[in-house]
């Protein structure tokens, strides 16, 4: 790994922890777009390192920040995390399985579609 690879790192996770700090998003939307195009990883090793990075606390800060402010539903956080860890236990054992080029295709579709579904949705 050269200084440029290290500084781009630094980059990519800034951005999305403020990305993600400030609406809730980062692995999908900031993390494996960067890590595909800028440092041209597979579609595969680019969401197992943002998995990876996931397994940290890294949203520990944000959530104590909305949490003081009254915007954190620890129930719905609950049965969330509990249904997150088996989804994702099945879903990579899928994914793993997947084309690179149907994974990335995949993956471009939802982001379209959530994207769609927020500008042009109540």
């Amino acid at each position: 790994m050269t200084l440029t690879h290290i500084l781009i790192l630094i980059a990519i996770g800034l951005l999305a922890g403020i990305v993600g700090g400030t609406m809730g998003v980062g692995g999908g939307i900031i993390i494996i777009p960067a890590l595909v195009y800028v440092l041209g990883m597979s579609q595969h090793w680019a969401q197992g390192t943002s998995l990876a990075t996931l397994l940290g606390p890294i949203g520990i800060l944000a959530v104590i920040n909305y949490h003081k402010a009254g915007y954190v539903n620890w129930k719905y956080a609950a049965i969330l995390m509990v249904t997150f860890m088996v989804g994702s236990y099945f879903g990579s054992k899928w994914s793993v399985q997947l084309p690179d080029k149907s994974l990335k295709q995949i993956f471009g579709v939802m982001m379209l579609l959530a994207g769609f579904k927020m500008i042009l949705g109540k």
